[in-house]
């Protein structure tokens, strides 16, 4: 996303500096052409020959007389940037911001013409950060239309705990991705995604789950984030990490993950729900753990959960768009087609389990999409494009295009063929 562009970092003083090294090395590694321009403090924390060696380009300074730059290059280079990082951002680098102080090579930069996306990243002690001062002027920059890249909590370099810690490069990366590396094609949209597996639990030490990862669940709230939707992840039991930019709901149980798509349906704009939800529970859960005994069976008898994608198309509105998952070891797109149909759905992905290179736990699938149109076997792509290709079809579905006359909306049967989908 973002080879070929032009990336401009500029660093204040903070012992996180060293965090925009590994940064400025996964840029360079993602073909994008970056820039730095460091305060005087910064030096102080980590030396500019480490930017010129993982950019390419010499680090502007305060100094001049040091590099060949234009004289002129806090108005060149916010003009030559796609996207313009602040990270770390000092209270000070803040406040020369917010009140448009120029005296320095950063700060003069930063007040320069340019209409390029800007984000800030706060880093300082957490006491610093929660100052009433220092948060009145991070509002006056959102207001401007900054970006206000949240710090992380946790220990802090002069010992204290609390919000403050600059985020990883990794995490800055997709901030950047975001604002730069992908059509906004999503902007204003809110979607709400599910993934994981849940966990109905036996006994407080055992529970029945699933072998679902989460990875394509997150693919697509990471892609829908990127693409400038605001995105809810409700996350179940997961292999992989949830995506930096979205907004994620921990949860635990079939039960849970209803309760939370239930307070979150009225205000999304598409549904995807590719989380595995068990479709059954146990129907009592012992108190204490259940001991073996020589010789003897144990019956569990189970109860079903409640059908969380059918009761989301029942309640939906005509603009609401609504994805389900489908996997199953026989007879995939019959059972498919029958699901698209009788749980009102827009789209069903038809995982094709049993298939190499799809399935649980890879960085890959292959999947059949199933409209009330038609269908569309994908070849072998990766889940991140799998999880575009599902969004594309969100943009181009009645649901939100023409708002027609979804009867099945509306708890009616429809009498168009269900045929097959993306």
């Amino acid at each position: 996303m973002l080879k070929g562009k032009r990336i401009l970092l500029g660093l204040s003083g903070s012992i996180s500096a060293y965090k925009i090294a590994h940064l400025a090395s996964l840029l360079k590694q993602a073909g994008a052409d970056t820039r730095v321009i460091m305060t005087k403090n910064a030096c102080r924390f980590i030396d500019p020959i480490v930017f010129d060696t993982l950019t390419g380009n010499r680090t502007v300074l305060d100094d001049f007389d040091r590099t060949n730059e234009s004289p002129v290059s806090h108005l060149d280079l916010p003009k030559w940037a796609d996207v313009f990082l602040v990270a770390p951002a000092s209270a000070d680098i803040i406040a020369k911001a917010a009140y448009g102080i120029a005296d320095d090579m950063l700060s003069s930069a930063i007040v320069g013409a340019f209409s390029c996306p800007l984000l800030i990243s706060p880093a300082m002690n957490v006491h610093m950060f929660e100052n009433a001062a220092v948060q009145e002027n991070l509002e006056k920059l959102r207001s401007r239309g900054w970006t206000v890249v949240a710090p992380g909590c946790g220990y802090q370099a002069c010992g204290d705990s609390g919000n403050g810690r600059l985020p990883e490069g990794e995490e800055l990366f997709e901030w950047l991705e975001r604002s730069c590396g992908a059509e906004k094609d999503l902007s204003g949209r809110t979607i709400l995604v599910t993934a994981g597996a849940t966990r109905e639990p036996i006994d407080p030490v055992r529970f029945i789950t699933n072998r679902s990862t989460g990875k394509m669940g997150c693919a697509l709230a990471r892609a829908a984030a990127l693409r400038g939707a605001e995105v809810t992840l409700i996350a179940a039991d997961m292999r992989v990490e949830a995506p930096n930019l979205v907004r994620t709901v921990r949860v635990s149980s079939a039960a849970e993950m209803f309760e939370a798509v239930k307070c979150r349906m009225a205000e999304a704009d598409a549904l995807l729900m590719a989380a595995a939800v068990a479709d059954y529970r146990p129907a009592v859960v012992a108190r204490e753990k259940i001991k073996k005994r020589d010789g003897e069976a144990v019956t569990l008898p189970l109860e079903r959960t409640d059908d969380i994608l059918l009761w989301c198309g029942e309640r939906r509105r005509k603009t609401q768009f609504l994805c389900g998952f489908a996997m199953e070891t026989e007879h995939l797109l019959e059972h498919a087609a029958e699901k698209l149909k009788k749980k009102r759905a827009d789209l069903i992905v038809a995982n094709h389990l049993r298939r190499e290179g799809a399935g649980f736990g890879t960085d890959t699938n292959i999947v059949t999409l199933l409209t009330a149109e038609r269908t569309e076997e994908l070849p072998l792509l990766s889940k991140q494009e799998v999880a575009d290709r599902i969004l594309d079809r969100a943009l181009l579905s009645d649901a939100w295009n023409q708002g027609g006359d979804r009867s099945h909306a509306q708890g009616e049967e429809s009498d168009a063929g269900i045929s097959k989908q993306k």
